[in-house]
């Protein structure tokens, strides 16, 4: 039999999440019309509210959720031991929450912070849609997001420690431009569609300040195991653009033999720059160049400022902390 979830009841009712949340702890702020809707609802789903949910604003007890996905822990390592170690300054408990498709999804895991009496959230990327960041903090719980940037909230208690992905792409497009390079291919990676999309957008602005349009985005489809199966069929068709910009480090690989397989090389053909960086880009022939950004830096800063939010009781206004990158040129880029 279906769990029913705080989703389901707000989907019966038509309503938010939020307002679900309020109802349940008797906020006041909620029209009576919309209050009996969303009791009708409750008690049609046969919907039971967890007690220690219900008391959730009136206590604390010092336990950290964090939350982000499977697909990307190897490559948020970083950002974890900055946020352990200050975790552990502060003697906080930690619930970690990872976001499997089919498995553990976003629902549960919104269900399972509100009913887990946790006092903070902090929450890898953009995983969390505006409506379920609300429904959290009805319960005032704060939500620190680090990784990309996210569109700027109105709502308080969410702060965000980012990279600002799209700048980053739009400073590098522009400076091959100053070189007169303007052949420029971006390849997808379907792990993290959010950064993506900044990136993209990056390129897109830069494309378009010069009065051109960005066509060299390369996509594939849900038929190919990985990207080297799809890259390696790719250039032996395609002609690599000047420079080529990939995610992450298996990507990069994935665009390097594939390039070598059909006959370029690096970077006389074809330059390629990978922009998360690790120790494997250098491991590989030729070393790959890529970017420098402060990720354990970035984990501490999103503790002690969940921290600080909490000290605040809840009280500061929306908080967007931007980081820094630097470029990192090795022997695949002139």
């Amino acid at each position: 039999m279906k769990r029913i979830t705080i989703y389901d009841v707000a989907k019966e009712a038509d309503v938010s999440l939020a307002t679900v949340s309020r109802v349940i702890n008797d906020s006041n702020v909620v029209r009576e019309d919309t209050r009996i809707r969303v009791q009708q609802a409750i008690e049609k789903l046969g919907y039971k509210p967890n007690a220690i949910a219900q008391g959730l604003a009136l206590s604390k007890t010092t336990t950290i959720s964090i939350v982000m996905s499977e697909r990307l822990i190897s490559y948020n390592a970083k950002i974890l031991n900055g946020l352990m170690n200050i975790a552990s300054t502060y003697h906080y408990n930690i619930m970690f929450h990872v976001i499997s498709k089919g498995i553990n999804e976003m629902s549960d895991i919104v269900e399972s912070i509100i009913k887990s009496h946790v006092d903070g959230v902090i929450l890898f990327n953009d995983d969390f849609t505006q409506d379920e960041m609300e429904a959290l903090l009805v319960y005032q719980i704060p939500i620190v997001i680090v990784g990309s940037k996210i569109h700027k909230t109105d709502l308080p208690n969410v702060a965000n420690v980012y990279v600002d992905f799209e700048k980053l792409a739009y400073d590098l497009v522009n400076s091959y431009f100053d070189k007169g390079i303007t052949d420029i291919s971006l390849v997808e990676d379907k792990l993290n569609m959010y950064m993506m999309n900044r990136l993209k957008q990056g390129f897109e602005k830069a494309y378009r300040d010069k009065g051109m349009e960005f066509t060299n985005y390369i996509s594939f489809d849900d038929s190919y195991k990985n990207s080297y199966i799809y890259l390696s069929k790719f250039f032996k068709k395609n002609k690599p653009s000047q420079l080529i910009v990939s995610f992450r480090d298996s990507q990069a690989v994935a665009v390097m033999n594939s390039l070598k397989e059909a006959g370029y090389s690096i970077p006389e053909d074809s330059e390629l720059i990978c922009i998360l960086n690790n120790k494997y880009l250098t491991m590989v022939r030729p070393n790959i160049s890529a970017y420098s950004l402060p990720e354990y830096d970035m984990g501490t800063i999103a503790m002690r400022l969940l921290q600080k939010m909490l000290m605040e009781q809840n009280s500061g206004k929306p908080r967007f902390i931007e980081q820094s990158f630097s470029f990192i040129p090795r022997q695949t880029t002139k």
